[in-house]
């Protein structure tokens, strides 16, 4: 599944071969002489994160330098990672990539260990915003620091300009009857229901039960103008691309845009005037980890300005070390909403489930 995972990212091509070929031999360099640890092949380093954030070549380098074996598990949503973190089988997770809203959670379930900090000097390489961890909402608690912030992105909306003749400036261009069957949105429980309350002009992350009721209507709403739900950014542009879509609320930013404009795509990118959900995405240790050293080794390398730079220029999306560049050419319009914990995961997870199954409105 993971490697199947990294092929979908990275492409299995020649041409895209010998290119990450290259790209791995410049990020060995960056990265100084990779010797090997001691041997160490009994150790096992297993780490849950989103798709391209550990591609093989990463890995690789990782492991040769340490001595170990990293095993990486994807997901394709907040729900899922939620699954695999709370199972009970197995070994469980060393660490674990989330975004802040998540990292609040787990932190309240007591399913982190404070970060060694002081284990992990490339923080110093970091933009000033984000070395103010105190004032980063989520991830630390009682002086303690939980989860170092790694790469981020804001929701826009993603349109097909062949098909606008001016950019679209409102989420409710996602219910516009005009657009039926040309539109795609993402198959998660918890963003649905925060941009259906950002739609209505409610509060996205706490909503009042009486509330529930009208917004899943909402969703029902949607869920019958849009094409299809996806999980992963590579999936939306083969449905974007095959389907000639018009509009996506884009749960991956600019990274779909990035993907879709690789794709010869002319695709446009705005943030709407009622705002765009964000989301800062951190690694953290998970209490179950028996590698916490090795865990602090990894955070620190995930940090390290090559491999930052070669993330950043393969999938679309920012590092914490350097600006972003200008990707989009379209001037953001409204405000950045970042995540925030909601008021019930179940029941929104729940209503979900009917919904994008085929759950009838008299039935909210």
């Amino acid at each position: 599944m993971v490697c199947m995972a990294w092929q979908q990212a990275a492409g299995t091509g020649p041409h895209q071969m010998r290119r990450r070929s290259a790209a791995a031999a410049l990020l060995a360099a960056g990265l100084g002489a990779v010797l090997p640890g001691p041997a160490q092949s009994a150790t096992v380093l297993r780490v849950l994160a989103w798709p391209g954030y550990a591609d093989a070549d990463f890995v690789a380098v990782f492991e040769k330098r340490h001595g170990v074996k990293v095993e990486i598990t994807t997901v394709a949503s907040d729900d899922i990672l939620r699954a695999k973190l709370a199972s009970p089988d197995g070994p469980g997770f060393d660490l674990v990539a989330a975004n802040t809203a998540e990292i609040a959670r787990l932190v309240g379930q007591k399913m982190l260990t404070p970060l060694p900090v002081s284990n992990i000097p490339n923080t110093a390489r970091q933009l000033p915003r984000f070395r103010q961890l105190q004032s980063i909402a989520g991830i630390t608690a009682g002086g303690e620091v939980y989860a170092m912030p790694f790469t981020y992105s804001e929701m826009g909306l993603v349109y097909d300009r062949q098909q606008f003749s001016t950019p679209p400036d409102s989420v409710a261009v996602l219910w516009d009857p005009r657009w039926q069957g040309k539109v795609l949105a993402f198959d998660g429980s918890s963003h649905g229901f925060s941009l259906a309350a950002m739609h209505r002009g409610l509060a996205p992350f706490r909503i009042d039960p009486d509330r529930f009721s009208p917004l899943a209507k909402d969703l029902v709403a949607l869920r019958r103008n849009v094409r299809s739900f996806y999980s992963l950014p590579e999936e939306s542009v083969e449905l974007f691309r095959k389907h000639k879509v018009a509009v996506m609320h884009a749960n991956y930013g600019q990274q779909q845009l990035k993907q879709l404009r690789d794709a010869g795509l002319d695709v446009g990118y705005v943030v709407p005037k009622e705002g765009a959900l964000a989301w800062l995405d951190c690694w953290a240790i998970t209490r179950r980890s028996t590698q916490v050293a090795l865990a602090a080794e990894w955070i620190n390398y995930m940090l390290d300005p090559a491999l930052s730079r070669e993330f950043t220029r393969r999938q679309g999306l920012a590092n914490t070390l350097e600006e972003p560049p200008a990707l989009s050419g379209d001037v953001p319009m409204g405000p950045i909403v970042w995540l925030e914990p909601v008021e019930d995961e179940t029941r929104r997870a729940q209503l979900w489930q009917r919904i994008v199954a085929g759950d009838r409105p008299a039935r909210f």
